[in-house]
């Protein structure tokens, strides 16, 4: 929700000039106060009970119109124009984000204090007409809402991997939940840590079982000695950049593939240990990873951004996930019913906590970003470049040629 700057002009996406061919006439974000107006009506607004308890994520529901909206402290549900229909208090509560694991989990000898539930992560689960709200509270605990009236169906806290998050920051987490037919839903994560790699993955899939009581809810989809659906940011990535983190700013499902944007600090020149926090360059990528893929084999990342008269946007601020109107999917070469990634983007590489206000608004198919990915794949497979994964493998990885049929020898 974090918009700024937002121009009007044209720009070029880095995936192509197809893929950034929007014009922008014309547009405006009310980031601060939530509202509605049209033509000959009243503007109509609605507000947190204190200044200071910020709206941090907003939903509306496809079907009925209701807005719900996670804020620090509570959850709203608001009727199509705004009118409030019930809340649910998340906090404050006593707290230290020192206490791990949390102290709903065992005594914690850190002094505790009245503290915000800031919230960091609001999702509809359709299938079982329930909504996901997590907070910041003791790492990051969970709530299922029923969608009605937000009476609480369950509140999982009994396992480490109920604790989803490990800092405040807003905008730093983001989830998808991908539906089954007859079966359990799935949960995608991907969160900051802030240096407790130990603790939290950077990305997971979790069992999201349709009986809210079910001892598996929120349990990793795969967890063995060997093998588990998540990946961990390396102890010796920190050791070499002591501020690296994955910032997770949008997260959607299209296809049969789960994507998330993400920024973080490019690690092919900064791990070494002359590295600082000043130093840092910050790359935007997007990730992507098969909806059934429980062991993340096949996780690949590519850059993203764009440039304009030879100016780079690299610094990724939000994105949001729509069907193309007649105009656009006309200019993009796509149909109607193809999927669009609208993004804003900040100038440069280097502040991403104190983004420049200039900004650009793109435009990217997701039949292009396939497309670009699975060129990046068979390059890869026929030994070109490197796997472009340094701060999971801690160096670079030449890709290798792989054998087919006609090279192999099958000679015992």
């Amino acid at each position: 929700m974090n918009m700024k700057g937002l121009r009007r002009s044209q720009r070029t996406s880095a995936l192509g000039p197809k893929a950034g061919a929007l014009l922008c006439r014309g547009i405006w974000l009310l980031a601060a106060a939530l509202a509605t107006v049209s033509c000959g009506q009243t503007l109509t607004s609605f507000h947190p009970e204190r200044r200071e308890w910020a709206f941090d994520h907003l939903t509306v529901h496809q079907t009925t119109g209701a807005v719900y909206i996670g804020a620090v402290n509570r959850v709203y549900k608001l009727s199509g124009n705004l009118t409030l229909l019930v809340s649910h208090d998340t906090g404050p509560e006593d707290d230290n984000k020192a206490c791990y694991p949390p102290l709903i989990v065992q005594p914690c000898s850190e002094p505790l204090v009245s503290t915000n539930n800031v919230n960091k992560l609001l999702l509809i689960d359709y299938s079982q007409n329930r909504l996901l709200a997590c907070g910041s509270l003791y790492q990051g605990v969970c709530k299922l809402l029923r969608l009605d009236d937000l009476f609480i169906l369950v509140e999982p806290s009994h396992k480490k991997e109920h604790y989803m998050s490990s800092i405040n920051q807003t905008g730093s987490m983001y989830g998808v939940i991908v539906p089954s037919r007859g079966e359990d839903a799935t949960l995608f994560i991907g969160t900051a840590v802030d240096g407790k790699q130990d603790y939290f993955p950077t990305i997971s899939s979790r069992k999201l079982p349709r009986d809210p009581e079910s001892s598996a809810m929120l349990d990793y989809e795969l967890h063995t000695d060997f093998v588990s659906s998540l990946i961990k940011i390396p102890s010796d990535t920190l050791a070499l950049v002591s501020h690296f983190d994955i910032y997770y700013i949008y997260g959607f499902a299209s296809g049969n593939f789960v994507y998330f944007l993400t920024v973080q600090p490019e690690t092919e020149n900064s791990m070494s240990p002359s590295g600082s926090s000043a130093d840092l360059f910050y790359t935007s990528r997007i990730v992507r990873l098969c909806k059934d893929d429980r062991k993340f084999h096949s996780y690949v990342s590519l850059p993203v951004g764009c440039v304009r008269n030879g100016v780079e946007y690299r610094l990724l601020q939000a994105a949001y996930l729509a069907k193309p109107g007649r105009v656009l999917a006309a200019a993009l070469n796509i149909s109607a019913q193809d999927d669009v990634l609208f993004t804003v983007f900040s100038k440069g590489q280097k502040q991403y906590h104190r983004p420049p206000d200039d900004s650009a608004l793109c435009v990217f198919s997701i039949r292009d970003i396939n497309a670009r990915i699975k060129e990046r794949l068979q390059s890869c497979y026929q030994g070109e470049g490197n796997l472009e994964l340094n701060w999971l493998l801690g160096k670079d990885v030449p890709c290798t040629k792989a054998v087919s049929d006609a090279d192999a020898d099958l000679t015992p």
